[in-house]
């Protein structure tokens, strides 16, 4: 393998990283990344305080580069789950920024403060240089799921998986050192940190971090030379609103070469109000924590509206049904449970070789995600396996087709759909609604007919209810443990 970040041994003065009016040249990351790679110990884990800065940027650089597994922590988890995380992952030291104040779990971790006016300005490191490569399968990173069915588990991902996944989207997004990402994507998850930061870092390209994200940022950033837009469903469907009454903001994403959307599944109706007033498509792409990126929508390719394109290089896919048969590529009519395997995968749950075992068929990763596959290999994901793929009446019902539909009312502003326990049916399909006008929501029965109309008839919500709000998790994925009372 290359070395993960070759710009960082050319050390250039091009700048790597821009959050709001602070940078950092190629030159300047490889200083300070060495300088602080030289403070830790290489023997442990290391935990970085997440924060949407360049101070997290450079302590997980600094990690990467020593070959010491990085830790990163979501700022905003509750102390029962940062108490899990570390006594999990056993980390030696943490690293944050000097003004980060830093909560009771991570109190008893010695800390390593991440100063880059001292770390640039110390004469130690004015004849900096980086440690040695290390080995491929080696521990990169610890990244911890949800824990939406338990605790969360540490996801071991060797600097094999990164490099071999952030190439693969270089051929499917002819991603360049040219390109300039703009995001205001959580730096303690793989789609704001792996792609997000090191994807550009690899490529020798930049990243402007939006710090958090507004259309304002985006507007400024895109039409300032940014090239590639990284963001959320939630982000998309605010740029979509934001867009019909700032023109300019229509301009700045019209100007964009490529626009992505991750971590769950863009809504047709936004999809369709993007393109019409920026004349831009934006891509999918679908990937977890686990496996990092398996498909996405190529740059030059189809952009299929409702799919997440195609498997990129590498990696391999297949559909398997109920009984364990595997899906005949062809047949675009059959759901299945989505499985991969390729060198993107993780090396195992820390602590957990019940759990890591369990996740594997053969060879062949258990994704827990249901989809089809048309007849020219693009993915149509239907659901989670465990929430979003309802049983009723004999029928395998997916729950993003009826909330696509849903969408498409003028009177419904945000829409999930679940499946709860049914006598006669076995389960019933239920719709969430958060209404456009609280004042006047739309006809509960007029929305069920919408359904049976322009889907099928066995389809349709039986039970509709409405919310204030869908519950949401940081990347803005609907919780629908939550809607469905954990059922």
């Amino acid at each position: 393998m290359s070395l993960l970040f070759p710009a960082l041994q050319e050390a250039s003065s091009q700048t790597a990283l821009r959050f709001g009016d602070r940078a950092l040249s190629y030159h300047e990351l490889a200083r300070a990344a060495s300088g602080l790679a030289a403070r830790l110990d290489h023997s442990a884990r290391v935990a970085v305080w997440a924060t949407p800065t360049l101070e997290t940027a450079v302590g997980v650089i600094a990690g990467l580069v020593a070959g010491v597994p990085v830790v990163p922590v979501n700022p905003k988890s509750g102390e029962r789950e940062l108490t899990h995380i570390i006594g999990d992952s056993t980390p030696a030291q943490v690293l944050a920024g000097p003004d980060a104040d830093l909560p009771e779990p991570l109190s008893g971790l010695p800390r390593t403060g991440v100063d880059l006016d001292e770390l640039l300005s110390d004469e130690a490191t004015a004849s900096w240089g980086l440690p040695p490569e290390p080995s491929p399968g080696s521990a990169a990173l610890i990244v911890y799921t949800s824990g939406t069915t338990g605790p969360p588990k540490g996801v071991v991902l060797s600097r094999r998986a990164i490099a071999s996944n952030l190439d693969a989207l270089e051929d499917a997004w002819e991603w360049t050192a040219d390109d300039v990402l703009v995001h205001g994507l959580p730096l303690f998850h793989v789609h704001g940190l792996i792609l997000g930061v090191l994807g550009p870092l690899r490529r020798g390209g930049t990243l402007r971090h939006l710090g958090h994200f507004t259309p304002e940022g985006v507007t400024r950033e895109l039409a300032g030379g940014g090239t590639m837009l990284f963001g959320v469903p939630t982000m998309y469907h605010r740029l979509a609103a934001a867009c019909e009454t700032a023109p300019e903001l229509a301009e700045a994403l019209r100007g964009a070469r490529l626009l992505v959307s991750g971590s769950a599944a863009l809504p047709l109706p936004d999809h369709e109000r993007l393109t019409r007033a920026t004349g831009q498509r934006v891509i999918e792409r679908y990937g977890m924590t686990e496996t990092l990126m398996n498909t996405s929508v190529r740059a030059d390719g189809e952009p299929r509206p409702g799919t997440v394109g195609v498997p990129l290089r590498d990696v391999d896919v297949r559909l398997v049904d109920e009984s364990g048969e595997r899906v005949p590529e062809g047949d675009s009519e059959s759901v299945g449970e989505l499985q991969v395997r390729g060198p993107n995968l993780f090396t195992e749950y820390l602590n957990r070789p019940d759990a890591t075992t369990e996740a594997f068929d053969g060879g062949w990763f258990r994704t827990g995600d249901m989809a089809t596959r048309d007849p020219d290999g693009y993915i149509r994901l239907v659901g989670r396996k465990a929430t979003d793929l309802i049983k009723s009446g004999g029928y395998k019902i997916g729950a993003g087709e009826i909330e696509n539909v849903l969408l498409s009312h003028s009177g419904v502003a945000e829409a999930a759909v679940t499946g709860e326990p049914d006598e006669d049916l076995g389960e019933r399909v239920v719709a969430w609604i958060v209404p456009a006008d609280p004042q006047s929501p739309p006809d509960g029965d007029a929305l069920s007919a919408l359904v049976a109309e322009q889907l099928a008839p066995h389809k349709r919500p039986r039970v509709v209810r409405f919310l204030d709000a869908l519950p949401r998790n940081d990347m803005g994925k609907v919780l629908k443990r939550e809607l469905s009372g954990g059922q």
